[in-house]
């Protein structure tokens, strides 16, 4: 009996000291901090700053437009839709012969379903962007004449239209500055660049347009997407070739100067 209770006060023992040693070390160990907004989010939001990388980016693509083809505000919004999660070279691949047998907004209003699913398949996620196309065509047809609308509050009534189709329609097809594209590209560079450090799509447009000028919100935004395609790309980004090099401090840099 005496050794049996010896060995209970020794697991006792045992298990105390653990629990010790288990607490002195969490008390060590280093703490993961979520990150905060302003000072040390990586942010640099000086206007100086900001204002030589506009610069820089203008000289660099001078003529940046949209590379969506179209020939009118209406094949410009279908484009759009198409373009979600799939790239503008496979877009325009397909638009040519489905603008052809559907040429109008009533033309695809009348259309099926899986006629159009069957014109668009390439371009990935063809049932959802099949319903957004037909509705918005339905739409277009039925409540503002045929005519895509000139406003955001207008054109975010239409089916598959979130900001930034309607950033792109007014911005390209009507000159018209309500917003920032917001797409992949402007996401990540804004993010690389310490322009924002929000993940929300509507939450980087409104930092975006707080900083960025209103009179340079639609070739910013070309700009932006132009460098995501040519340099910045999303894996080892082509630092040594960037013009905005010395102005980037982002922590997945592949190369710099500073």
């Amino acid at each position: 009996m005496a050794a049996m209770a010896v060995k209970k006060m020794a697991k006792k023992a045992a298990k105390k000291l653990a629990k010790r040693s288990a607490g002195k070390a969490s008390a060590t160990a280093p703490k993961k901090l979520k990150p905060k907004s302003g000072a040390g989010d990586g942010l640099d939001l000086d206007p100086k700053r900001i204002e030589e990388l506009l610069k820089r980016l203008r000289a660099a693509y001078p003529n940046a437009e949209c590379a969506l083809h179209h020939r009118n505000a209406w094949e410009l919004l279908v484009a759009t839709i198409l373009s979600a999660q799939c790239t503008d070279a496979r877009v325009n691949m397909v638009t040519p012969s489905l603008f052809k047998k559907f040429p109008s907004p009533a033309a695809f209003a009348a259309a099926s379903l899986p006629a159009i699913e069957e014109e668009i398949r390439s371009t990935g996620f063809y049932h959802n962007k099949a319903k957004s196309i037909s509705g918005a065509a339905k739409k277009v047809v039925s409540e503002f004449g045929g005519k895509v609308p000139e406003t955001m509050a207008e054109l975010l009534t239409l089916p598959g239209v979130a900001r930034k189709t309607a950033n792109v329609v007014l911005g390209v097809a009507f000159k018209k500055a309500e917003g920032v594209v917001v797409d992949t590209h402007v996401l990540r560079l804004s993010h690389r660049l310490g322009l924002t450090s929000a993940e929300d799509p509507k939450k980087v447009e409104e930092d975006l347009m707080r900083i960025i000028p209103k009179d340079r919100w639609i070739a910013f935004s070309h700009e932006m997407i132009h460098h995501g395609r040519q340099i910045c790309v999303a894996r080892k980004p082509r630092c040594v070739e960037c013009p905005l090099e010395t102005l980037c401090n982002a922590p997945d840099k592949t190369w710099s100067s500073h």
